[in-house]
């Protein structure tokens, strides 16, 4: 049972598709073309938004990138500070490693003197031990033991030369001490200084360091958060260039349609109609007012004009003699005319499917300036009309009866 179910199910597929075929090939070229620009209005809605984000994301980026840049001339002037602290620092450095070598010098001289000191107290405790054991005789008794005055010289001379060296040696002895100790005192206070100079350097440096790191870890961050945004960027230029080409593909079609709409017999030129009115203005086409005047509605507060109920492709007839002042397409209205009579008076054609005059041009009354349809804000087939004086819409029913 369920084997014959699925067989019917596929012989009456085709069938029902075959059926449908009808159906879809029997839409009016007229209703094509509507359905087209209404999917083209939908996309230059979607581009319009797309557009506006990429400005958007473009301005957040020149922002970022102007706060990147001021970030790196900080960070610049913070290592160049760095460097010149760097190079302090090894100034003193270098000056504190001469002054310790001057100590290791000092150090060694002292070493020096003292091997001398204690050479020079062994030499006189070795010359008073001799004094005490050879019981030197003072001066009068070396006088009154001389043989004679040559012996009286020579023995005096000796005495001579024993207190001489005795000086000496003390003296040597003294002036080592003094040195050692100056040199000593003078190179630790030195030293200590230099130490403190450069501890105070360093700290300097590692302070300079620390805002250097914290603003580089700032501009990290907003390089960061711009390189996203400008992924982001790349993607919605993406996305606005398929939709330029959808758009482009779109009007492809609604214009290989209206060619098609243009050569049809009976179908590119429906009749206008006899002129009716007799007001200061004609109607531009012939058909039932659907929307008048001032309607409220849930997107305005006053319909700024009448509806006229005709099928897409009707041609429209300029209401009055005047002057083309815009002719192309203006955001809700579509293709959109507007003739200026003179006088303050212009009237105004919205929704069409095609325009036939361009600005600047001379129109007659009654004059074919385009065909109906339904471009822009619109649910349908009809021709939006619009009176205006000194540019300020009024009823057009009071200029057409």
């Amino acid at each position: 049972m369920r084997r014959r179910s699925i067989l019917v199910l596929l012989v009456l597929a085709p069938l029902a598709l075959w059926a449908a075929l009808p159906l879809v090939s029997s839409a009016s070229p007229e209703a094509s073309v509507s359905s087209l620009q209404s999917r083209i209005d939908r996309k230059q809605s979607q581009l319009a938004h797309v557009n506006g984000r990429a400005r958007v994301l473009s301005t957040d980026i020149s922002g970022l990138t102007q706060s990147v840049d001021r970030l790196q001339g900080t960070i610049t002037t913070l290592q160049r500070r760095e460097d010149a602290i760097q190079a302090d620092l090894d100034a003193k450095r270098t000056e504190l490693q001469r002054t310790q070598d001057e100590l290791r010098r000092v150090r060694a001289r002292l070493v020096q003197l003292r091997a001398r000191l204690a050479r020079a107290r062994q030499v006189l405790a070795d010359r008073l031990v001799e004094l005490y054991k050879s019981d030197q005789p003072d001066i009068v008794s070396v006088v009154l033991d001389a043989n004679g005055f040559a012996d009286l010289l020579e023995n005096g001379a000796y005495l001579q030369r024993i207190g001489q060296q005795d000086r000496t040696i003390i003296t040597a002895v003294r002036d080592a001490k003094a040195a050692m100790a100056s040199a000593a005192r003078r190179l630790g206070t030195l030293e200590n200084r230099q130490q403190q100079i450069a501890m105070e350097i360093t700290a300097r440096r590692n302070a300079v360091a620390r805002v250097r790191v914290q603003v580089q870890g700032k501009r990290d961050a907003i390089d960061n958060v711009r390189h996203r945004k400008q992924a982001l960027l790349s993607s919605v230029r993406d996305h606005a260039h398929k939709l330029d080409e959808d758009i482009k593909v779109l009007h492809a079609q609604q214009a290989k349609i209206e060619a098609q709409i243009r050569s049809a017999p009976g179908l590119g030129s429906l009749p206008a109609g006899p002129i009716r009115g007799g007001g200061r203005f004609i109607w531009p086409v012939n058909g039932p007012i659907t929307s008048p005047f001032c309607e409220r509605r849930a997107w305005e507060a006053c319909h700024p004009g009448i509806d006229i109920g005709v099928p897409s492709g009707t041609p429209i007839r300029a209401a009055g003699t005047g002057t083309v002042a815009i002719a192309g397409w203006v955001s809700g209205y579509g293709n959109y005319t507007c003739i200026n009579h003179g006088g303050g008076f212009s009237t105004c054609y919205g929704h069409q499917s095609r325009i036939e005059v361009s600005v600047g041009q001379h129109v007659t009354q009654g004059q074919i300036i385009g065909l109906s349809g339904c471009t822009g804000l619109c649910f349908g087939p009809h021709l939006h009309f619009e009176v205006r004086i000194n540019g300020v819409v009024t009823n057009p029913v009071n200029y057409l009866e």
